[in-house]
C-alpha cells in the first residue's frame, strides 16, 4: 500500500486485498500469491454460472479443489459433485464408469450400471487428466457437451443429462491437437473458461502459508528459521500434493515437535530427484549454481582419491610413505566426516588458505558471490 497514491487509492487497495483474503477462506484456498488471488477471483466470478471450465496445472497443484469449489458455490451446490481420473482407466473401462453400461454388454457385465453422467445428473462431474483420452471417447464426450446425450455401453437408446463438466489437464492441449491426439472442437467447448494453476516453484509467496496451514492441522509445533529457508528454496516437484505429504510426515516422525533444518534436508535426499529440484543460494544465476555443485564434487573427488593413495602408501617402504605424505601436505585435504555445516566451514576454511586469504579469488573457486562468502565467514567465525 503506498500512501503517496491518495486516500481513495489507499481505500480502494485496501478493499481489494480483504476482498481476496474473504474470497481465499471462502473457496478454501490458502496462499499469498498474485495467482492464486486471480484464481479465486475468478472462481468468484464464474462459480454461479453454467459454463464448461477447463483447469490447467500439473499434478499435484489443487485442480480437484479449484472444481470442487467452483461446484460448491453454484446452483447445483445441493446436487453431486462426482470425479473421475481420465488417465487411470482404459478406455472401455472409462466408457462404462462415464455412461454406464446395459446388462451383457461385455464379459463380465451380469446387471445395469448407470454411469457417471446420469448419477451426477443436475449435478457437477470432474473430468480430470482429459487429455489422456483416446479420440473415440473425445467424440463421445462432445456429444455430451453439446446436446446432453449419451448412449451406455450396450444400448441403442439415448439418455440425457443435466450436467456441468469441469475438465482439467496437466499437459498443453495444443501440442496433443497439433500431434492429433486431442479433438479441437472439444478444447474450445471444455475451455469456455480456462483457470491457470501454476507450479509451486512458481508461486513460491503460497508456501510458507500452506506450510503452515498444513502444520497447524497436523499439531506441528512449527519450523526452525533454517528450515524455513530451505523449505522455500525447494523447488517442490509434487506440489502441494507434496508439501502436505511432507507435513503429514513430519508430524508422525516428531511427535508435533519443531521441524529442524536436518529434517528438511533428509526429506529432499530421500526424493531420489535430480539437482534441478535442489534448492539454488539467492543471487546465484544457474550457471554459478552449476559450477559450485562441480567444484565441490572435483574436492569430494580429491579427498577420495588422497585417502586411496595413503591405503596405498601404508604398504610401500617407510622412506617412499615420509616423502608422500611430506607431499600431500601441501594441499589441506576437506574432512568427509560431520555435518554438512562442519564440512562447509572446513572447505572454505582450505580455500581460504590456498588463496592466501584473497576472499574474492576464495568466492570466484568456490563458485558463490562475495557477499554469500562474507556471511558464511560470520556465520563460521572465520573472519
Amino acid at each position: 500500500i503506498n500512501p503517496a497514491a491518495g486516500p481513495k487509492a489507499v481505500r480502494e487497495r485496501i478493499r481489494k486485498i480483504l476482498s481476496q483474503r474473504d474470497l481465499l477462506r471462502k473457496y478454501g484456498m490458502v496462499g499469498l500469491s498474485s495467482q492464486i488471488k486471480v484464481v479465486v477471483e475468478t472462481i468468484n466470478r464464474i462459480a454461479p454460472t453454467d459454463i464448461s471450465v477447463l483447469v490447467i496445472g500439473p499434478s499435484g497443484s489443487g485442480k480437484e479443489l479449484v472444481a470442487s469449489a467452483i461446484h460448491n458455490n453454484s446452483a447445483r451446490a445441493g446436487k453431486r459433485f462426482l470425479a473421475v481420473n481420465c488417465g487411470a482407466l482404459a478406455e472401455g473401462v472409462l466408457e462404462s464408469e462415464l455412461f454406464g453400461h446395459e446388462k451383457g454388454a461385455f464379459t463380465g457385465s451380469v446387471g445395469r450400471r448407470d454411469g457417471l453422467f446420469r448419477q451426477a445428473d443436475g449435478g457437477s462431474i470432474f473430468l480430470d487428466e482429459i487429455g489422456e483420452t483416446r479420440p473415440n471417447m473425445q467424440v463421445k464426450l462432445l456429444r455430451v457437451l453439446e446436446g446432453g446425450s449419451f448412449y451406455p455401453v450396450g444400448s441403442d437408446k439415448a439418455y440425457r443429462t443435466d450436467v456441468r463438466v469441469i475438465a482439467a489437464t496437466n499437459r498443453d492441449l495444443l501440442d496433443a491437437i497439433a500431434e492429433g491426439l486431442f479433438r479441437e472442437d472439444l478444447y474450445f467447448r471444455l475451455g469456455v473458461v480456462k483457470i491457470i494453476l501454476p507450479p509451486l516453484c512458481e508461486r513460491r509467496a503460497d508456501i510458507l502459508p500452506l506450510l503452515y496451514h498444513f502444520g497447524e492441522r497436523e499439531g506441528l509445533d512449527g519450523y526452525s528459521e533454517n528450515a524455513l529457508d530451505l523449505l522455500v528454496k525447494y523447488d517442490w516437484p509434487g506440489n502441494i500434493r507434496q508439501l502436505r505429504n511432507f507435513v503429514s510426515r513430519a508430524a508422525a516422525m516428531k511427535g508435533g515437535g519443531e521441524v529442524s533444518v536436518d529434517d528438511v534436508e533428509q526429506f529432499i535426499n530421500e526424493q531420489g530427484l535430480g539437482p534441478k529440484n535442489l534448492p539454488v543460494v539467492p543471487g546465484h544465476t544457474a550457471e554459478e549454481a552449476g559450477h559450485e555443485l562441480i567444484y565441490h564434487a572435483l574436492i569430494s573427488l580429491g579427498n577420495e582419491i588422497r585417502m586411496l593413495k595413503d591405503l596405498i602408501l601404508a604398504n610401500l617402504p617407510s622412506k617412499q610413505n615420509l616423502n608422500a605424505n611430506e607431499e600431500a601436505k601441501e594441499t589441506p585435504a576437506v574432512a568427509l566426516s560431520g555435518s554438512v555445516e562442519d564440512m562447509e566451514k572446513e572447505l572454505i576454511s582450505s580455500i581460504l588458505k590456498i588463496t592466501g586469504g584473497n576472499r574474492r579469488e576464495a568466492a570466484r573457486r568456490l563458485g558463490m558471490g562475495e557477499r554469500t562468502l562474507y556471511r558464511k565467514l560470520k556465520k563460521y567465525d572465520l573472519s
